[in-house]
């Protein structure tokens, strides 16, 4: 197929280059460069860098919704399959109708649930055991089109955003493809999504990781895994904000105070919850390097008794 691609992130990354060595990556649209870091200097997005190795021609549009000359390009290209990968912007009807068999988009859960920008990190904030990736047709809404196939990921107590991040972005590489092969053969059919069944992942903040102690401790441990490694989670000690990367959870039992540090040691430190307790194993000062926990007793202090903020 000549296939237009378009993303920006890192997890758009693995579904460009199968389909480079797949078929016929005719064009590449990513988001505008941006400055980044003290020295602002100008940084392609990962797409870009993948694209421009392979001597592929990169089009950024601020947004291609209004800018005229972008989608009279796109139609002189006249693309297959357009396939959309975290790219970004919305696509007007427009050019959703250029490609001669639409634009298809991998989108990172088991739709319907979790339409929206952060899927990944909701999924584990609110507790599921089950996550996945699904191939959809797109439409004018926000991840309202017709499925076409899915695939599922189990969520482990020991996973963070950033591993389901790594894991979903190769298991939709290879679904994509799947989907593709699919679609020229005419042996797929496209499923409704049940509206009644949709919820939502809306886009992260950084507030989103202020741990509240009192709630339940499975509530702490899903919210510190869900914003791992952004937005992360952080608690104040003392005015000092401390953020947390990675923790252990011991459930059971109502605790009369949360938030209180109950136990201080170099094989983590205890935290009550509203029930249970959280254990931190790695954490990091603000203006300092984050550490394992006996790194950081050696020239901090976390008293306990304490109650945290």
């Amino acid at each position: 197929m000549k296939v237009v691609f378009m993303g920006t992130p890192d997890f758009a990354v693995p579904t460009l280059k199968k389909l480079i060595e797949k078929h016929e990556v005719i064009a590449v649209f990513t988001q505008p460069d941006k400055p980044k870091g003290r020295g602002q200097k100008v940084q392609y997005s990962p797409v870009k860098e993948v694209a421009l190795e392979h001597n592929i021609p990169v089009y950024q549009p601020s947004k291609i919704r209004k800018e005229v000359e972008y989608i009279e390009e796109l139609k002189n290209l006249n693309p297959d399959v357009c396939v959309v990968v975290a790219y970004g912007q919305i696509l007007p009807k427009e050019v959703l109708d250029i490609p001669k068999y639409g634009c298809i988009n991998v989108h990172a859960s088991l739709l319907p649930e979790l339409r929206g920008a952060a899927p990944i990190n909701w999924s584990i904030i609110n507790g599921n055991r089950i996550t996945g990736v699904t191939t959809m047709m797109m439409d004018v809404g926000l991840d309202t089109g017709d499925m076409l196939l899915k695939r599922e990921v189990e969520i482990l107590d020991t996973d963070t955003a950033g591993s389901i991040h790594d894991k979903l972005m190769i298991v939709g590489a290879e679904l994509l493809i799947e989907t593709l092969e699919k679609i020229e053969k005419g042996d797929i059919t496209p499923e409704k999504q049940d509206d009644s069944k949709a919820t939502y992942a809306p886009m992260m903040d950084k507030e989103l990781g202020h741990i509240n102690w009192d709630k339940n401790a499975r509530d702490v441990f899903n919210l510190i895994r869900g914003v791992t490694p952004w937005p992360s989670a952080y608690f104040y000690y003392d005015d000092i904000m401390i953020k947390v990367w990675r923790c252990e959870l011991i459930e059971g039992g109502k605790n009369d105070v949360a938030g209180k540090i109950v136990d201080v040691s170099k094989d983590g430190v205890k935290i009550t919850c509203r029930e249970g307790i959280i254990v931190l194993k790695e954490i990091q000062k603000q203006g300092s390097k984050r550490m394992d926990i006996a790194t950081f007793l050696n020239g901090n202090s976390l008293e306990a008794g304490k109650l945290l903020k």
